[in-house]
């Protein structure tokens, strides 16, 4: 029986990809780093902490990680109070799942993200607990950050589904032990092969409903 919910937070409730991949982009071209498709794919589900020393070591970005992580972070919050990328149906998505399961955030975003995106939506009164992966050892497709927002729910993996976008996410909470509704990110897909670890897949948000969350060894929504 599923008690509790864990979202993702970036390509499941807001459109954020893009906005990441251009700060991003902008920033590491202004110093003089590489940025492209591959290092694009690369940072997709890595925490603060990983994806600031790839950008350092690997895309040769100079400034030391924790300044990049500093800057960028600092971009994505002036860009989100100016205009936050809701989904289409996330705020509802939430609010309709809390009138029966505890809800957690689990995701990639660093901690005063996860923040302001929750209170500038006006949904963090709905979530019992929020986990960033700075906030623990590895970052997705480990499972860390799932089985933390269970801990912090008190409520064991398998009785928690998760709902995912990419295919570090779906990989991610599978490895946790918990169901899998998957809701594709349009832009950047899940590989076949991760999509197919999910319980269900869903079109949208919409179809997101107590009743597949209630029965999420179903598939019949591929």
């Amino acid at each position: 029986m599923i008690e509790a919910v864990v979202f993702d937070l970036d390509g499941v409730l807001i459109q954020s990809e893009e906005v990441w991949d251009e700060v991003r982009e902008v920033f590491v071209r202004e110093r003089g780093g590489r940025y492209d498709e591959e290092v694009q794919r690369a940072m997709m589900g890595m925490s603060s902490t990983e994806w600031s020393r790839y950008l350092h070591d690997t895309a040769d970005v100079p400034d030391e990680p924790e300044a990049i992580n500093t800057e960028v972070v600092k971009r994505m919050l002036a860009s989100y109070e100016s205009h936050l990328p809701l989904l289409e149906g996330a705020v509802a998505a939430v609010q309709r799942l809390a009138r029966d399961f505890t809800l957690a955030v689990a995701s990639s975003s660093n901690r005063p993200i996860i923040d302001t995106v929750l209170r500038v939506a006006g949904i963090a009164g709905c979530f019992a607990a929020t986990v960033s992966s700075e906030e623990v050892a590895r970052g997705k497709p480990a499972p860390d950050v799932y089985l933390e927002a269970a801990r912090r729910l008190d409520v064991a993996p398998e009785r928690c589904a998760a709902v995912e976008d990419s295919h570090g996410g779906i990989r991610s909470a599978k490895a946790a032990g918990m169901r899998v509704l998957a809701i594709p990110n349009a832009t950047y897909p899940p590989d076949e092969e991760s999509l197919g670890q999910a319980d269900v897949v869903l079109r949208s948000l919409d179809e997101l409903t107590l009743e597949r969350v209630a029965g999420a060894n179903d598939r019949s929504g591929k």
